[in-house]
């Protein structure tokens, strides 16, 4: 009898909801080409979007002191503009393809006050993973910032896909061990840029 119950209650579960804030990340990803899947053990939180700092999509591991903040740039129409403005010799744009390098570079200064991080160039092994044609990694440690939640370092990768679109991702912690790189590694195949169609 119990069972009679308990078989319709089961199946009744309702599926996740889809916050506003996950539907508006779907729609960037989807202009800037990319692939999202949801990271097992992560749990959605509300993105940083003030005057300072603006992100698209936030996640934690949560009680293990670990963040994870998205911004996603699609550069096609920055790309059309550009190359409209090439045949013009009074209009000067910069190359949508190297804004990742500015924007990743204003972050990791703007979040450790000056230039206190190390950068490394991504190994073209590790951006045929995301498909990404060019990328950049900082480590740097943390300003400490409400914004920020008071974590202590943080690690950004920032992902070019030529003429499509920009990938950064900032991974916060307190411990900069073996866990934290453990959770970064699962966090980081969460997106890639989807593969160029063949013919």
């Amino acid at each position: 009898m119990l069972l009679c119950f308990a078989i319709p209650a089961i199946a009744q579960r309702k599926p996740a909801l889809v916050t506003s804030q996950r539907k508006d990340f779907y729609q960037l990803i989807k202009e800037a080409n990319l692939n999202f899947t949801f990271p097992a053990g992560f749990r959605e939180i509300k993105a940083v979007d003030n005057e300072d700092y603006s992100f698209d999509y936030a996640m934690e591991v949560p009680g293990k002191n670990f963040e994870m903040w998205l911004q996603v740039k699609s550069q096609k129409q920055n790309w059309i503009s550009y190359e409209k403005a090439s045949g013009d010799k009074k209009t000067e744009l910069a190359n949508p393809d190297s804004m990742y390098i500015d924007l990743s570079k204003a972050t990791a200064r703007a979040l450790s006050g000056g230039d206190n991080y190390l950068v490394r160039n991504i190994p073209p092994d590790v951006l045929a993973r995301y498909n990404a044609d060019a990328g950049k990694s900082y480590l740097l440690n943390l300003l400490d910032l409400p914004a920020t939640r008071h974590y202590r370092y943080a690690l950004i990768i920032s992902l070019q896909k030529n003429h499509t679109g920009t990938l950064m991702a900032i991974y916060f912690t307190n411990d900069k061990d073996a866990d934290f790189y453990r959770y970064v590694y699962r966090a980081g195949h969460c997106l890639k840029f989807k593969p160029p169609i063949p013919g």
